[in-house]
């Protein structure tokens, strides 16, 4: 497998589901470009622990996502928003 091939699955685009594109938009992205625009609306509404940054407190549009509005960390938050990510057809 050659370098190219092993990263193109982050660069094609993929499809969200209707919660995560609240977050992000609608229009499909790279995957990395889901995780950029979701960590940047977590900064902007300051979402984050001061405490930990690892951890997050959801807002009703996030918990939406995530499944729940209790703090989550970003490692858990990484597999809730997995779930709201599908390969285009």
């Amino acid at each position: 497998m050659t370098k190219n091939s092993k990263n193109s699955a982050f660069m094609r685009d993929v499809k969200v589901s209707d919660a995560l594109a609240k977050i992000v938009g609608s229009n499909p992205m790279p995957r990395t470009e889901v995780t950029k625009s979701l960590w940047a609306y977590i900064k902007e509404k300051n979402l984050q622990d001061p405490s930990d940054k690892r951890n997050i407190k959801p807002d009703p549009v996030l918990a939406a996502v995530l499944g729940s509005t209790h703090v989550i960390s970003m490692f858990e938050m990484t597999r809730q928003v997995a779930k709201h990510i599908s390969e285009r057809d």
